[in-house]
């Protein structure tokens, strides 16, 4: 797959893979993903999923995501459902860069009807939505490690 999101963070891989490792922040960093409502024990672990919700109140869908590959500290890839939508492949990627890491995500429709239009259609919707994606995920890997631990994120202004 080709990764048509990319993002340099100061986080280091080990980091953004602590934040895509906990299925809870999910929603903190998945533009769309309104709630979670359970996560499978060894997640990310391929085939365990996370059970979340998407859109604005009242109008939630109740979905789940699923592993179906891991190495962990480098990637990750997923098969997003959105019901009425088909599923999504996205992969995403985490490699060392001097100081830090660089984020590349990618987005695939695997199933119709989304599946039906062009990928070059889907990745001008896509890449805005993916590119914020991985910029929340850069922004929670640079945060402290665990919330209360007396570390401060970066303040802005």
């Amino acid at each position: 797959m080709r990764f048509e999101a990319h993002w340099e963070t100061t986080a280091s891989p080990s980091r953004v893979w602590d934040v895509l490792a906990d299925g809870w922040q999910y929603p903190g960093w998945v533009v769309g993903a309104s709630r979670m409502r359970a996560v499978d024990p060894d997640w990310p672990a391929p085939g365990t999923r996370i059970h979340h919700s998407v859109g604005l109140w009242p109008f939630l869908i109740d979905d789940h995501t699923e592993v179906l590959e891991a190495d962990p500290g480098h990637s990750l890839t997923l098969i997003a459902r959105a019901k009425a939508f088909g599923r999504a492949r996205i992969e995403l990627q985490v490699r060392p860069n001097g100081v830090g890491s660089v984020i590349e995500m990618g987005e695939h429709l695997a199933s119709p009807p989304m599946s039906w239009f062009p990928q070059s259609a889907v990745e001008l919707a896509a890449v805005p939505r993916n590119r914020e994606c991985i910029r929340r995920l850069a922004l929670l890997a640079e945060g402290p490690a665990h919330p209360g631990d007396g570390s401060t994120a970066p303040r802005l202004g």
